[in-house]
């Protein structure tokens, strides 16, 4: 087989965007918080979100999980137009936001974590605890490798083993893109390898990841591609084969 030269794959992947912002612009009275973004993340990839505080990543994240909308521009997700109104919406059509602080019930036990809102009930009109519950530990299983009782409450697990509840929500919803706000920053190391494990069983499930993060090391050795905003803008995009970390240590550390 002849390798298919960079230029080549780069053609061949244009096509098959899960994500694409358009001339995205944001304001807040006279305050440009996105001006003229253009961004794209692909099928089957985990892509990083790289940038200061201030940058517009927290306004791109919450346009993409539906708390705001673009003034302009156009967001086309999984083929059609992307205009949501909430993140239910946003949930329901597709993309879950996973956020640093976990918007989990920590008194509820895991499988109300992942049925809230839309409990299984039987013919007789009562909680069908036990389908719930089976349901919730094949999900639960298909990440973690440990015994998991998901009918005790949420809060006598670490943050890890919630964090990964609030993915498996995500998926239970049939996420096609997961957006993750700086997930590993309370995250030991064993607990942020088993983390970039689910990401790529996403990944291979067709399910694309946007991965808001800070550290050089989690994006070189996660992440096939870096997308970089300063300002409110996306100013650079790189193939994790074509940076090195230093380049974006650089390019995270340019300020104005």
């Amino acid at each position: 087989h002849m390798p298919i030269p960079f230029s080549q794959f780069q053609e061949t992947i244009d096509e098959i965007y899960k994500l694409s912002i358009k001339n995205g612009y944001k304001y807040f009275g006279g305050i440009t918080a996105l001006e003229n973004v253009d961004f794209e993340i692909n099928d089957q990839e985990i892509l990083a979100l790289l940038g200061d505080n201030g940058a517009g990543k927290s306004t791109l994240i919450k346009i993409l999980n539906g708390a705001y909308s673009l003034d302009n521009g156009e967001i086309i997700f999984d083929n059609n137009m992307w205009n949501v109104k909430s993140p239910q919406e946003a949930q329901r059509l597709g993309i879950s936001t996973i956020f640093q602080e976990i918007n989990l019930s920590t008194y509820l036990s895991i499988t109300e974590n992942i049925f809230l809102g839309r409990e299984i009930k039987n013919r007789f009109g009562f909680l069908n605890w036990k389908l719930m519950h089976n349901e919730t530990e094949k999900l639960i299983s298909s990440f973690i490798n440990e015994e998991i009782d998901v009918k005790i409450p949420l809060e006598l697990y670490s943050t890890a083993i919630q964090q990964m509840v609030a993915i498996a929500r995500a998926i239970s919803f049939q996420a096609k893109l997961v957006v993750m706000d700086e997930p590993t920053s309370s995250l030991d190391e064993k607990e942020v390898k088993i983390l970039f494990e689910i990401m790529e069983k996403l990944k291979n499930n067709d399910v694309s990841v946007l991965f808001i993060c800070h550290n050089m090391d989690e994006i070189m050795y996660a992440c096939d591609r870096v997308t970089i905003m300063r300002d409110g803008k996306t100013v650079d995009v790189k193939y994790k084969n074509k940076t090195t970390k230093l380049w974006l240590k650089e390019e995270d550390q340019v300020k104005k």
